[in-house]
């Protein structure tokens, strides 16, 4: 019998000590110079591909006492092609090897035989990430397959719902006819879709289907609180966004569980200085960001 994955999740931040999510968006310009040899763009694909993968395996050891999930960008690798993909499926291992899960930010979303090869390939194999970010916005039908999947084999899925980059504005906060915002009305549905088989629900109280809530729209935070009360959020946007601790107390449950609070440059990227210059020893720079992400949140759970 497979472990839902909220269940897995959440005892993995009561061994941490925080819900939190550190983000993996590597650019190469920003890569250290002992990795890039100063480099600003790469030789080729297998070069970007090679540093990103020494990079990330570094960080991810940097970042394992603090963070039980990782949430790398698959654009960022999807970018150099076949030697970017294979990085990111070893830089998957390795986070699974050092005990952290893995949270694919790939927004995936199509009608429904597309998301099933989606599914499949980032979820479905034996060795293949924990979570997925998904997009909504063509019907829960094209979510569905993502959710059987899962089900089946103790994965989660995070449909997009609200947003943090300024467009979503003029999307996500359009007043329908019946009065609900259409951020408002994809939110009822994923609640409602998130609880159509008592499968979804783990043990803990919250559904394998999740919602990506964005911690710069705190206004809206409460009300989706309200209507997804099984849902747990991810929450990017904590830190070099603009995101505070203030801005995420919302998203949480009043039993202090429901988020997880995601941050990537302000720990990634802890090394750089404010002159672009870069400390010499980048790797505890990122662990002394996760370390301060995780004390962070944790402190407002207190």
């Amino acid at each position: 019998m497979v472990t839902h994955f909220a269940d897995k999740f959440y005892e993995a931040a009561a061994a941490k000590g925080a819900p939190v999510c550190v983000g993996i968006d590597p650019v190469f310009s920003k890569m250290p110079k002992k990795l890039t040899g100063g480099a600003d763009v790469p030789d080729d694909d297998q070069h970007a591909a090679e540093v990103f993968e020494k990079y990330t395996v570094a960080l991810l050891e940097a970042v394992a006492p603090y963070t039980p999930i990782v949430k790398p960008q698959l654009a960022c690798f999807e970018r150099y092609h076949a030697a970017g993909f294979v990085a990111y499926h070893n830089i998957v291992q390795a986070a699974q090897g050092l005990g952290i899960m893995v949270l694919a930010d790939g927004k995936r979303g199509d009608i429904g035989i597309s998301s099933d090869h989606y599914a499949n390939g980032l979820l479905g194999s034996p060795d293949g990430a924990d979570a997925l970010t998904v997009n909504p916005y063509l019907g829960m039908d094209g979510v569905e397959p993502f959710v059987k999947l899962a089900a089946a084999e103790g994965k989660g899925i995070f449909a997009l719902v609200r947003t943090s980059n300024p467009g979503s504005d003029g999307i996500q906060s359009h007043e329908l006819a019946d009065g609900r915002t259409v951020a408002q009305m994809v939110a009822d549905e994923v609640f409602r879709f998130g609880r159509g088989d008592k499968a979804y629900i783990g043990d803990c109280g919250y559904s394998l289907l999740g919602a990506v809530v964005g911690a710069t729209k705190s206004s809206d935070a409460k009300d989706l609180r309200e209507r997804m009360s099984e849902q747990i959020f991810l929450v990017p946007g904590f830190g070099a966004q603009g995101g505070t601790a203030d801005d995420v107390r919302a998203c949480f449950n009043e039993n202090g569980t429901g988020a997880i609070i995601t941050a990537s440059r302000s720990v990634i990227y802890a090394y750089m200085n404010g002159d672009g210059s870069q400390q010499d020893d980048w790797k505890s720079a990122i662990a002394a960001g996760a370390k301060d992400l995780n004390e962070q949140i944790a402190a407002i759970l207190k």
